[in-house]
């Protein structure tokens, strides 16, 4: 029987506290589970879950256009950093993809996972040697070669 997603997560924390990048990405697609096994592994852990969409707007609410791409890479650490544990997970990260936020979101979370393990939701899939978020056709379309990646999918 193969390991459930929440299994999978909780093995790769362990493995990815010693690399630079202490990020592990969890890619599916919409309705792939994502959601389920991030709250389990919080159930499991005590690890704090963190709903990024919605916790990271309502930090930019007030902020002008401009404001808010200068602040969102700050804020989005100041969110993980406040939590005093090994690790951080973050689910509905899909705001961090916004184009007026003209941010490299994957560059972000890396960035965030550099003295804390942060598991992050990623609504897309794994093609070949790629990681793909969006279709080509979607305005918030991105693809990154996945070689260095921790990722985890379902089985």
């Amino acid at each position: 029987m193969p390991e459930s997603l929440a299994d999978q997560i909780i093995q790769k924390i362990d493995e990815v506290a010693t690399l630079y990048h202490r990020l592990i990405l969890v890619v599916a697609p919409s309705q792939g589970g994502k959601t389920r096994a991030l709250r389990e592994v919080s159930q499991r852990t005590g690890f704090p879950y963190l709903n990024l969409n919605l916790e990271l707007s309502r930090q930019l609410l007030d902020m002008t256009e401009r404001q808010r791409l200068m602040r969102v890479s700050r804020l989005l650490g100041d969110m993980v950093n406040a939590q005093a544990t090994q690790a951080v997970l973050l689910d509905n990260t899909e705001f961090l993809f916004d184009p007026a936020l003209q941010q490299n979101p994957l560059l972000l979370l890396q960035n965030i996972s550099r003295n804390k393990v942060v598991v992050a939701a990623w609504n897309g899939v794994l093609e070949k040697d790629h990681l793909i978020y969006a279709s080509p056709d979607h305005p918030e379309y991105h693809r990154y070669p996945a070689r260095d990646l921790v990722i985890v999918t379902p089985a």
